[in-house]
């Protein structure tokens, strides 16, 4: 792979550390970069593409991309106004042959790949409500940064990740999606919002805060046979996962615990990936992208 970085603020930086030999140049109009727009970088010099841009940037670089065809690994979430426009580029890309994968990086923590294979196990038995909370400190950041703090907010930012989560560990998509509280405690825009969903029956509780002043993320998945318990992501410290097999009629589960040492590994696999897509030549599937943008769509019509 010969890889550019478009986009050099905290996610681009990390793109480009992990990319190692395979980084050719970096593209930022305002930071220090090789070059100012992606129409300055040589055609033949690269392959693939990082874009690291802000939300309403990046329509017009992908479009960009496909005409040049270039392969393209999209910082969450690629939104659009209208979903025809994702489909449109889908079809584009396929017709190219070319790769377009949106970056879910927390696909690749341990402990959430564990929670998944548990699932698929059914070990727990039927499962009853799932509930996760993902809070950092950075409202006062967010605030300092005018394209982040608008619209949605946190819930395009924090709420994407934990949508994609579910769609992971339970193979289907979020149903009757609602936006339960919305709070703008430090910023324009909302910065610590609950949604509530149903997926396959399942109950679904998610929490999002820029205001919580430690970073902080927890799940709870409870089912008839027993649960599973998320503490933290290795990107922060050490992880660990619970599982708990109920004691009929009632008393003290029996437990399992795994521990996850803290170092994060997702960035690095998440690349793996998308390059090993790109090797065996995966379709681009833009169908996660749309039916999150559709989640949006409604929830800003709240």
């Amino acid at each position: 792979m010969k890889a550019i970085v478009v986009g050099l603020g905290v996610q681009g930086k990390k793109r480009k550390k992990f990319l190692g030999k395979d980084f050719v140049f970096s593209v930022d109009k305002y930071a220090k970069a090789d070059f100012k727009s992606i129409s300055e970088v040589p055609l033949k010099s690269y392959d693939s593409v990082y874009l690291c841009t802000p939300d309403n940037a990046k329509l017009k670089i992908i479009d960009f991309c496909i005409k040049n065809k270039k392969n393209i690994l999209v910082e969450k979430p690629m939104l659009a106004k209208q979903s025809k426009k994702l489909f449109d580029i889908e079809k584009k890309a396929i017709t190219n042959k070319l790769l377009i994968q949106t970056a879910y990086n927390h696909r690749f923590e341990p402990a959430i790949v564990e929670l998944k294979k548990i699932i698929k196990k059914k070990s727990i038995g039927k499962i009853y409500k799932c509930r996760m909370f993902y809070g950092n400190g950075t409202a006062f950041l967010v605030k300092k940064s005018p394209w982040r703090d608008k619209k949605l907010g946190i819930i395009t930012d924090l709420g994407s990740h934990l949508i994609d989560i579910c769609k992971f560990i339970f193979d289907d998509n979020i149903k009757k999606i609602k936006l339960l509280e919305t709070n703008k405690f430090e910023n324009k825009s909302a910065d610590h919002a609950t949604l509530t969903a149903e997926i396959r029956n399942i109950k679904v509780n998610l929490e999002m805060s820029y205001c919580m002043w430690k970073n902080t993320f927890n799940c709870d998945v409870l089912g008839s046979k027993g649960s599973i318990h998320i503490n933290s992501l290795c990107k922060w410290s050490q992880s660990s996962l619970v599982v708990r097999k109920r004691v009929f009629p009632s008393g003290v589960p029996k437990e399992k615990k795994i521990i996850y040492k803290k170092g994060d590994p997702t960035w690095f696999l998440e690349n793996k990936n998308f390059k090993d897509n790109i090797i065996y030549k995966k379709k681009t599937n833009l169908k996660k992208d749309i039916y999150i943008n559709n989640c949006f769509k409604k929830l800003s019509k709240k």
